[in-house]
């Protein structure tokens, strides 16, 4: 059984281009490290990887290997963003004039 979202899937401008989509998408959804290693390789040399991955990662996508990424890299990916998103906003708010002058 997969956990892919057909319908968003389906929907994707990017998904005619994949290279997945004509492997077996069980491929992207194994548990074991080989497995994995074997998905992230169709997506290594795949012309629309980083829209599969912005695709995952906007919907939570939280199974699988989308745009070269398992579950945890996902993770530590969308943590690593979150934090530098907050460093800006800190950095911003410094170089602004403060109002108690």
């Amino acid at each position: 059984m997969s956990h892919v979202r057909l319908s968003a899937l389906d929907t994707a401008p990017w998904r005619r281009d994949a290279a997945c989509a004509e492997t077996d998408p069980e491929l992207f959804f194994a548990v074991d490290e080989e497995t994995v290693a074997q998905a992230k390789q169709v997506c290594a040399a795949c012309p629309v990887r980083a829209a599969c991955l912005e695709t995952a990662l906007r919907q939570h996508e939280m199974h699988g290997v989308w745009g070269g990424m398992a579950e945890g890299e996902r993770r530590r990916l969308i943590r690593q963003r979150r934090r530098e998103q907050r460093e800006r906003r800190a950095r911003a708010k410094q170089r602004q004039p403060s109002d108690a002058a």
